[in-house]
């Protein structure tokens, strides 16, 4: 099943309802890469990614990060320090609206 991104199919085969290859989740919006932070959570993970943010007053940047919770199908295995894209979906539970779509080398 073709998502619309530009990404080979996992090799695996799963039945994951939230799955965008093979049970049809539909994947929209935003795309972020970023790094693996926590994995202990059922078919969750956690990723973050630096930024920096402005301060008018000093005229300086500050190191910030952003954290995200996403989804993680049966059909794509990832550790603790991976980077990995994920893509913007409908909403999965109270915290995750993105999913794991590629583990990037």
């Amino acid at each position: 099943m073709e998502i619309g991104l530009e990404i080979k199919k996992p090799a695996k085969e799963c039945n994951d309802a939230h799955c965008p290859f093979h049970n049809g989740l539909k994947v929209r919006g935003r795309e972020f890469i970023g790094k693996v932070i926590r994995t202990n959570r059922q078919k969750t993970i956690m990723i973050e990614w630096p930024r920096a943010y402005y301060i008018p007053k000093y005229e300086r940047y500050e190191k910030r990060r952003t954290r995200l919770n996403a989804h993680l199908p049966d059909c794509i295995s990832v550790n603790i320090g991976d980077t990995v894209k994920i893509v913007e979906c409908r909403p999965i539970s109270k915290t995750k609206n993105f999913v794991v779509v590629e583990v990037v080398k």
